[in-house]
């Protein structure tokens, strides 16, 4: 097909797409912050059972935000080359992959409960159990509503309608912070007043992305069911680029686990450290977070349209302005982190520890998190996923986890060499080879084919 010449995005469009992105990310973890405190309010049982089963709810929301982003980067490379009918096709069958996927899943879930509750969490005491196996019935539940949701707002983003997965996260959030504070305060509900609210919250954001994706006014509207036309070429461009997605995320967040399984044994200021700093470093990469959603929607399509010179024009300019911005909010964080740690009130050697990881991993983002994490997001979006993936998984595994264990261990550096291993060798081998890869330009290779 004849690339596309004149495909560009003014900077007010750029602005546009970004802006309600960068507002989503900041609403998801204030969200979760509420939530927290809420479910505290229910006691230690409540607290540490939807902790283990977030564990699995969070690596599903990984693996289908995957799937999605996979799915979304084939619709951006049709909608590139103005192929608006295959664009269209795209998102329905993405729409039913996920779902059908999604609900497959789910059974399997269910099926598996007594395994994953008796033998993945290990021994945990009578009350945690009860809890978790109340959590875990009903918010497994909510698996397709992740999946429709994911894949749904990635279709909007696609279209660069980011205001409206804004207002769609807006509701989702509020249901399920209102649902929470109704039932645990007004009704005196335990478990039960933390986990229908998600579930809810999950299924009515997706049924509201589902109904506006109905609406023909929408460039990459759904159809008729009975209107469907099964096309394996292009179900087969989704599963390419979204499969190897999911798979990095799931042995990601599996890595996590086991690194949180090591830093359990170094003792109780190591632990509480930990898991201050993985709240701050979640912070930290907000707004590089927000600006991968966007380069997907932006580099799909200068792919899609033959424009490589454009391509990496935007991905140049998208770079810049995550260093700009990623830079301006670390030194805010900075500046706020004695009152943060204030707030925590925890104990004299945590607090030094926890600082210590908010400084090295709020450098390290600065420096080197841009191009360990927003060059593969560019190569996925070009189609070179099935890379991206070889590396991921063997960064983390090779750089993250054993080095974790050779620094933290080995050398006696503790929980300050997990993040060591975490923030300066993982993301510098994959900082490597991801932008050896992209300065080769073998990825011009892998868009999608007609």
């Amino acid at each position: 097909m004849t690339p596309v010449k004149n495909i560009d995005f003014s900077n007010r469009q750029l602005i546009r797409l970004i802006w309600p992105l960068v507002l989503e990310q900041f609403l998801s973890l204030a969200v979760g912050l509420a939530d927290s405190v809420m479910v505290a309010q229910v006691g230690d049982a409540a607290v540490s059972g939807v902790s283990l089963v977030d564990s699995v709810s969070v690596l599903m929301v990984y693996i289908f935000s995957a799937l999605a982003a996979g799915g979304a980067a084939v619709c951006g490379q049709y909608i590139g080359r103005q192929g608006y009918k295959d664009a269209r096709s795209a998102g329905q069958h993405l729409m039913l992959f996920a779902g059908g996927a999604a609900v497959l899943v789910t059974a399997v879930m269910y099926i598996l409960k007594p395994l994953v509750i008796g033998h993945l969490f290990g021994r945990i005491d009578a009350d945690v159990m009860a809890a978790t196996d109340t959590y875990y019935r009903i918010v497994m539940a909510s698996i397709p509503g992740i999946a429709l949701y994911s894949a749904g707002t990635a279709l909007f983003r696609a279209m660069e309608r980011t205001d409206i997965t804004l207002k769609v996260s807006i509701v989702m959030n509020v249901i399920n912070v209102a649902g929470n504070a109704i039932l645990i305060f007004g009704f005196g509900m335990g478990v039960e007043g933390v986990a229908i609210p998600t579930l809810a919250s999950r299924w009515v954001a997706a049924a509201i992305i589902v109904i506006m994706l109905f609406q023909k006014k929408y460039m990459l509207h759904l159809s008729d069911i009975r209107q469907f036309i099964f096309r394996k070429r292009i179900l087969g461009n989704i599963i390419r680029i979204g499969i190897p997605g999911g798979v990095e995320n799931g042995m990601f967040q599996f890595g996590k686990v086991v690194l949180y399984s090591f830093i359990s044994t170094m003792g109780t200021a190591s632990i509480t450290a930990n898991a201050v700093g993985g709240t701050l470093s979640t912070l930290n990469v907000m707004p590089g977070m927000a600006m991968n959603l966007a380069i997907t929607t932006v580099i799909s399509q200068c792919i899609g349209a033959g424009a490589f010179d454009k391509a990496k024009y935007y991905f140049r300019k998208l770079v810049i302005w995550a260093y700009i911005m990623t830079a301006v909010w670390v030194g805010f964080l900075f500046l706020m982190l004695p009152t943060v740690l204030r707030i925590y009130d925890v104990a004299p050697e945590a607090t030094v520890l926890a600082r210590n990881i908010e400084l090295l991993h709020g450098t390290s983002t600065v420096l080197i998190w841009i191009p360990a994490f927003m060059t593969p997001t560019f190569l996925r979006s070009a189609g070179d996923s099935t890379y991206t993936m070889i590396v991921g998984v063997l960064s983390m595994w090779l750089g993250r986890v054993l080095g974790a264990f050779i620094l933290g261990g080995y050398f006696g550096l503790g929980v300050m060499g997990v993040w060591i291993a975490h923030t300066i060798v993982d993301w510098l081998v994959r900082s490597a080879f991801f932008n050896v890869r992209y300065v080769r330009g073998k990825w011009k290779e892998k868009r999608i084919k007609d």
